[in-house]
């Protein structure tokens, strides 16, 4: 199917779902560490509530990419956006750390399924010539929702007292989705026969772009998670101890800087090479990261404000880590678009753009799961800042395998040519 005969509400009502995974996600981010230290949660456990979410995940990415491939994917959406509905109504009634366990598992498998459908979709719909731009776009989406729900979520949570209006908040917009997407979205006729992971999993790009992608989710998920852990967590445990909608206001930073660039980059890699913004986004990603540890030093150093009007009492080292995260989005606005782009490449032509992607997901889990784990038996052990050093290092470190691996087995043209 051609751009031009790909209806426009076919792609705006896949963004739609993108909008509600994004919503959803950005608020549990934003109010986990207060959830958590509400019912007495720290440390290995903290993690712990991450690494059940990614292991759910990665359990759930096989079987829910194989159906996509093998039949409908608006189907396997729909399904995915009731089960969402669910999982969102039964946070707003968690009291212990059994049961907010479950339902952050519940979660995974949501935000998995919807996230493999819309994009294979997205994948399906646009030519090889537009899918960055496309799939850019399908992410400013994402972004979108991640700053308002970002911003509500601490803003409701400060208001309420509590995370169960903003839960019932989320279940709404999920049943708006699910019957927006039952009512507009056309049937997908693409049918993948077999068992397309064993072909792709062995196709040579892929190889090359797992090379990067392994150790840069060490990365992304120490440094994305532990940006408002580290502005919103107890002093004493290496925080900065802001207020709710501080941290919410300091997270989303990073959403809007990639919001507002992804559907430019996405564009530009589609015409000068997606490989050289994968290697370049990824580094310029971990350079970002290891200075994260050193606002509160340079917010000493420059005299800025401890306190600012809304946001309240807050901390010197309010408006650099401000910058910093908007930084983080701007490198990573170079690499998203064109990552996802390279992948649906190679599974759009008839061996299973939902395989591709749950390939990607897939070789996301191992560093997704260790990351938390690792990053709260850092943060106890032998501080904080670690989180930042080692997460920045693994993605540098990732970035440079990647151009090794590219050179080698390509070409030193790769770089400009993928």
């Amino acid at each position: 199917m051609t751009d031009s005969s790909a209806s426009r509400l076919q792609f705006w009502t896949l963004y739609l779902s993108r909008f509600a995974g994004g919503f959803g996600s950005i608020a549990l981010i934003i109010v986990l560490p207060k959830i958590a230290t509400d019912l007495g949660i720290d440390g290995v456990a903290f993690g712990f509530l991450y690494a059940a979410y990614t292991l759910a995940q990665t359990v759930a990415v096989v079987p829910l990419a194989w159906a996509g491939d093998r039949y409908d994917k608006r189907l396997v959406l729909l399904g995915t956006l009731a089960v969402g509905i669910a999982t969102y109504a039964a946070f707003s009634v968690v009291t212990d750390g059994t049961g907010l366990l479950a339902v952050r598992a519940m979660q995974g498998i949501v935000f998995t399924g919807m996230g493999l459908m819309t994009l294979g979709l997205v994948g399906e719909l646009a030519t090889k010539q537009s899918r960055a731009s496309h799939i850019g776009r399908a992410n400013a989406a994402s972004f979108a929702a991640s700053i308002i729900g970002g911003l509500s979520a601490g803003f409701l949570y400060d208001y309420f007292g509590g995370s169960r209006e903003l839960f019932l908040l989320i279940t709404g917009l999920y049943v708006i989705t699910f019957l927006g997407t039952g009512l507009l979205l056309s049937e997908d006729e693409t049918r993948v026969e077999g068992f397309p992971f064993t072909d792709l999993a062995l196709n040579r790009r892929i190889l090359t772009l797992t090379s990067f992608r392994a150790q840069y989710a060490v990365a992304v998920m120490m440094v994305r998670n532990w940006i408002p852990v580290f502005a919103g967590y107890a002093a004493a445990s290496g925080g900065l101890a802001m207020p709710a909608f501080a941290v919410s206001v300091i997270t989303v930073s990073e959403k809007f800087t990639n919001m507002l660039l992804q559907p430019y980059t996405g564009r530009l890699s589609d015409t000068t090479g997606r490989s050289l913004f994968v290697f370049a986004g990824g580094g310029a990603y971990g350079v970002v990261a290891v200075l994260v540890p050193f606002t509160p030093m340079v917010g000493d150093l420059l005299g800025l404000p401890s306190s600012l009007p809304v946001l309240g009492v807050v901390s010197a080292a309010f408006l650099p880590l401000l910058v910093l995260n908007a930084g983080l989005g701007i490198a990573d606005s170079f690499r998203e678009p064109a990552s996802m782009a390279l992948f649906a490449d190679e599974g759009s032509d008839g061996d299973g753009v939902a395989s591709s992607f749950g390939i990607r997901e897939l070789v996301w889990r191992p560093g997704s799961v260790i990351a938390p784990v690792a990053a709260g038996w850092l943060m106890g052990s032998v501080g904080m800042e670690w989180v930042f050093y080692v997460g920045g290092g693994f993605a540098v470190l990732g970035a440079l395998t990647f151009l090794g691996v590219l050179r080698h087995y390509h070409g030193a043209s790769a770089l400009r040519e993928w």
